[in-house]
């Protein structure tokens, strides 16, 4: 357990709020930019998130509209700058003073508040302590150990979703000039489960929807989700839907205070009663979606629309013998509602003309989340939901770019198009056995089988599953590279040798030109930093990866690596000439474009079949033993990923703490457990159980028989072989604890 100072000292808490945003998130948003950047960086910072002529908030993925705000951010957006463009400093001193054995007891809110990293650092074999490198020699210990290799699968080249569309590239252009496609992603633990359902259905593993269909749906099902803390410009949009007439229907678990009432502080009725957004809100068992979706569909079976299942899709008769033949009882212990709730759904989808489906986390961390998804996209083509105005899927991504990587190549199972472009366009042949995603490269760590593990940004220990099998596993490679805008706990989890390479971020002036990157529906844009960068030292990277291309394969003759570090519009040439829908791409980027997407452009869908696929999934009850709950994992409304801004979650009544676990009032009288006591939270899986120590018990409205806590804390709870068929995402919304009464004499008992 990371330990260090008792940030849960302080903890109170109070009932969770039932409307979200106003003055309070102008409030703490304005007074953390101010305390990490002073009032005049506040101002000239913010005011260039999200512009036309700005950069791209770092925090999540949400696209911005035709006419923007000229406060375009949310709260959590201006923490994500904050966070990037503080004023604080991590010096070669500060690593003099904290060795390796220091830094890994503190906690991820200590480690991210102390500051940019400012020089590249090394620990050498046999060290404790980071000590100041050269980028040349840090790029020739890269190099050294990468050649050293018995063959290039046994490196693993990780990225997170912040890396640019440039950057990302040129990263998988190396990664695979080097002869691997072990390119894992922070997709692999989010939105892996989306895309390999919607690919199958549809033919493109994106979503089809865009904002202005989403501002002219008349329902909107909003499922497994949390705008109001995880996506807040979202709010806006769901408020504009909703004065056009569109109904909201809210998903859950547990009752979230965005989807409840939004109080729009650039409105001046956000000053008063707000808008009240969801108009249902079915508080759903966790794993019932697929469940609910069959049910929805099973009662509208009777008003498909014909022409457009017979025009347009493949399955449809196999998949509606399967749904008549649906059990109820079985639905309605998957899901915990009543068929009252279920049938009065039905009826508001029976009444409306375009339906979008928006999902995120909830829907895609369980084993059966791909049949999940799956049944959404039935549940929507049975009523032609898919390519028409103000309809269609909305899965919604939470890093900035993280889209934008993958259509950029970031993919261990690369298609075999992609391949011939990127060989053709540089003359080589790339390798064609699929790499390693996120859980098989844990896996293969552990077992020995990779001995250099390459971050490109992120925090790859806090992110992923079963925390200490995932740091034994990084502690066996030979070397950990980080490249890291600010301190975190993957720097204290190393190799036996391990190198922090610091870059610039997204707010500040980076010298090879702006950079682009792709939102959650499809569209290309522009980034620009104007900030000064943190420290002379940065590398942008771009220029990371290719200095290190350059030490690794010297004079290349296929890759021009000097050209790309100075002029990104020469990467921006090649990607045109690689990827579809890049077309005079230097030309457009500067406004912004769409990629193309079949099912929403021409209601064509790129299948095997060459038509939207029904499919045939089976409902399977998730059972959990006599005195155990399900838990999920989720975030507070101070954090993002796993950067943690803060120690308060204002919507669901947390201050000063984060070692929490929400459980209905029913279930803690079933267990003989009082609000306020302290637990350990227990997880069991056929290997064994797993331990998180010393949370407090909140007495909280979510479903019955589930729980929720946050990740990263919980994340030790997540067994690294539970994973979602198929895609092979870690089920971090279905685990199943028991609560055990905590030893006073543990840390945090009693």
């Amino acid at each position: 357990m990371v330990t260090g100072d008792d940030e849960d000292a302080r903890l109170r808490v109070s009932g969770p709020k039932d409307w979200a945003g106003g003055l309070p998130a102008v409030g703490n948003a304005m007074r953390i930019a101010q305390r990490e950047m002073g009032v005049a960086r506040t101002t000239r910072t913010l005011l260039r998130v999200n512009q036309k002529d700005g950069f791209d908030c770092p925090g999540c993925a949400w696209p911005e509209g035709t006419h923007r705000s000229p406060a375009e951010f949310c709260e959590n957006g201006a923490k994500a700058v904050a966070e990037e463009a503080t004023t604080r400093r991590v010096t070669p001193e500060f690593f003099a003073a904290h060795p390796v054995d220091d830094l890994a007891v503190r906690t991820d809110h200590w480690l991210g508040g102390q500051g940019r990293l400012t020089e590249p650092m090394h620990k050498p074999a046999g060290s404790d302590h980071y000590v100041p490198v050269s980028w040349e020699a840090a790029f020739e210990i890269v190099a050294r150990e990468l050649r050293a290799l018995g063959g290039p699968d046994e490196a693993v080249f990780y990225t997170s979703g912040r890396t640019s569309n440039e950057a990302a590239f040129a990263y998988q252009l190396l990664v695979r000039r080097l002869g691997t496609n072990n390119l894992p992603d922070c997709s692999n633990m989010c939105h892996e489960s989306s895309g390999s359902a919607l690919t199958e259905t549809l033919g493109i593993g994106k979503g089809t929807v865009s904002l202005d269909d989403l501002h002219r749906a008349e329902l909107i099902l909003v499922v497994g989700q949390n705008p109001g803390t995880n996506h807040p410009r979202m709010l806006t949009a769901l408020e504009k839907a909703k004065r056009g007439g569109a109904r909201i229907i809210a998903v859950n678990p547990l009752p979230e205070a965005g989807l409840l009432r939004f109080k729009n502080p650039q409105r001046p009725s956000g000053l008063g009663r707000g808008t009240a957004l969801a108009d249902r809100f079915l508080q759903i068992r966790l794993n019932g979606d697929l469940a609910l979706f069959q049910a929805l569909s099973s009662l509208l079976l009777d008003s498909p629309d014909r022409a457009f299942v017979e025009q347009h899709t493949h399955g449809f008769e196999a998949w509606a013998e399967h749904i008549r033949g649906l059990d109820w009882d079985r639905v309605l212990a998957a899901t915990g509602l009543t068929r009252a709730e279920v049938e009065e759904t039905a009826a508001d989808v029976r009444a409306a003309g375009s339906v979008v489906v928006c999902w995120a986390m909830g829907l895609t961390q369980h084993r059966n989340s791909v049949a999940t998804i799956r049944e959404v996209v039935n549940f929507l083509l049975l009523r032609g939901n898919v390519g028409r105005p103000g309809a269609g899927v909305c899965p919604v991504r939470g890093h900035s770019n993280v889209q934008g990587d993958r259509t950029m190549g970031i993919y261990e199972k690369p298609s075999a198009a992609f391949l011939d472009a990127l060989g053709e366009e540089f003359g080589f042949e790339p390798p064609r056995r699929h790499g390693l995603d996120t859980v098989e490269a844990i896996r293969a760590m552990r077992d020995g089988g990779v001995k250099v593990f390459f971050g490109m940004g992120g925090n790859f220990v806090r992110a992923t599953p079963d925390s200490a099998v995932t740091e034994a596993a990084l502690r066996r490679t030979r070397l950990t590279v980080q490249v890291s805008t600010k301190l975190n706990r993957s720097h204290a989890v190393c190799g036996e040798e391990a190198l922090i390479l610091p870059t610039l971020g997204r707010t500040e002036r980076d010298p090879g030109g702006y950079v682009t990157v792709e939102d959650s529906m499809g569209l290309v844009h522009a980034s620009r930093g104007r900030l000064k960068p943190a420290s002379p030292h940065l590398l942008p990277e771009v220029a990371i990866v290719c200095r290190l291309a350059r030490a690794v394969f010297g004079d290349d003759p296929h890759v021009p690596w000097a050209e790309f570090e100075h002029d990104y519009g020469a990467i921006r040439d090649r990607i045109e000439r690689v990827i579809p829908g890049f077309e005079d791409f230097n030309a457009r980027a500067p406004g912004g474009f769409a990629l193309p997407n079949a099912p929403r452009d021409e209601r064509r869908f790129p299948t095997a079949t060459g038509r939207a696929n029904f499919t045939v999934n089976e409902l399977e009850v998730l059972s959990v033993p006599p005195g155990r709950l399900l838990l999920q994992t989720v975030r507070s409304h101070d954090q993002y990923n796993t950067t943690v801004y803060g120690l308060d979650d204002r919507y669901r009544g947390v201050k000063a703490g984060r070692r929490v676990v929400f459980v209905h009032p029913d279930d803690l009288a079933e267990r003989g457990l009082a609000d306020g006591e302290v637990v350990d939270l227990v997880s069991e899986w056929p290997d064994g159980e797993r331990t998180a120590e010393g949370f407090r018990v909140i007495s909280y409205p979510t479903a019955r028989g589930c729980c929720a806590a946050y990740f990263p804390e919980t994340n030790v709870l997540v067994p690294l072989d539970s994973v979602a068929e198929t895609s092979n995402t870690p089920t971090s919304k279905s685990v199943v604890i028991r609560l055990v009464r905590a030893d006073p004499r543990t840390p945090g008992g009693g």
